[in-house]
């Protein structure tokens, strides 16, 4: 088996011949790959909870092409190449590291956390959330924003802290909803939300991967409600809602 070295070796040089040799990859751009890029992120997403080895290494294959692509089409515009992208990577690692590389100390996961966030502001000389991307899903962004405060020392000092917020916003919620201001009501719900995940930050859990629990439990569950109906030969639309949720406390009794 060749060795790493090598293996880049080659996959730079196929690289190097799909852009001179096909007509696709001759024709794409930064722009053109972007979303193909997220598809891809996502697929590996999926191979991961689905733990299939095999699909990951194949999707991590597909994530590695995409950074080589990238780096040839900024070295034919003479900006960086693989290589650059690979010393970049290095230098970044070994100075947001000096727990391992120099003689910072750190006492856990969140000191960790804490000086890679301190280093990264200051080597940026940006703001603590201008590092967060724009097009994040929104509640990955939101996560993303409350850690980088919390970095900050912008927190909730208690858990109780959190879960007074949560009541304080859902009565201002309520409010809006009397006011029948459309506007108003999206902002109150939105700090609604904004709450709840802080809480569930606070006490150690991600929100996104619950919520994508809950939204795949109602998709199962739902697929499980439609293929009963169809074996009554009844059209869904044509049920009461009693009759519905009848069907549906069936289903929730079998998962």
């Amino acid at each position: 088996m060749k060795n790493n070295e090598l293996l880049i070796n080659d996959l730079i040089k196929i690289m190097d011949d799909l852009r001179e040799k096909c007509p696709w990859d001759r024709n794409q751009t930064f722009k053109s790959l972007k979303s193909l890029t997220i598809e891809e992120t996502y697929e590996l997403i999926d191979a991961i909870d689905k733990k299939d080895y095999n699909e990951i290494k194949e999707e991590l294959g597909d994530l590695l092409l995409h950074i080589v692509f990238y780096s040839k089409i900024a070295s034919e515009k003479k900006k960086f190449n693989f290589s650059n992208v690979i010393e970049s990577l290095i230098e970044k690692l070994i100075y947001r590291h000096p727990h391992i590389y120099s003689n910072t100390i750190v006492n856990d996961e969140e000191d960790v956390k804490m000086v890679w966030e301190k280093l990264k502001s200051k080597k940026t000389k940006r703001g603590a959330l201008s590092g967060v991307p724009k097009n994040l899903p929104t509640l990955i962004k939101t996560i993303r924003v409350q850690e980088k405060a919390a970095g900050k020392g912008f927190d909730f000092k208690s858990i109780d802290d959190s879960i007074k917020k949560i009541i304080e916003e859902f009565e201002e919620f309520s409010d809006a909803l009397n006011s029948n201001e459309k506007s108003k009501i999206e902002e109150e719900f939105g700090d609604l939300l904004f709450s709840l995940v802080n809480y569930s930050r606070h006490i150690g859990i991600d929100s996104n991967h619950c919520l994508n629990i809950s939204t795949n439990k109602f998709i199962n569950r739902f697929k499980k409600l439609e293929k009963i109906i169809e074996s009554k030969k009844i059209n869904i639309e044509k049920l009461s809602e009693n009759e519905l949720n009848s069907i549906w406390d069936r289903v929730k009794k079998i998962n």
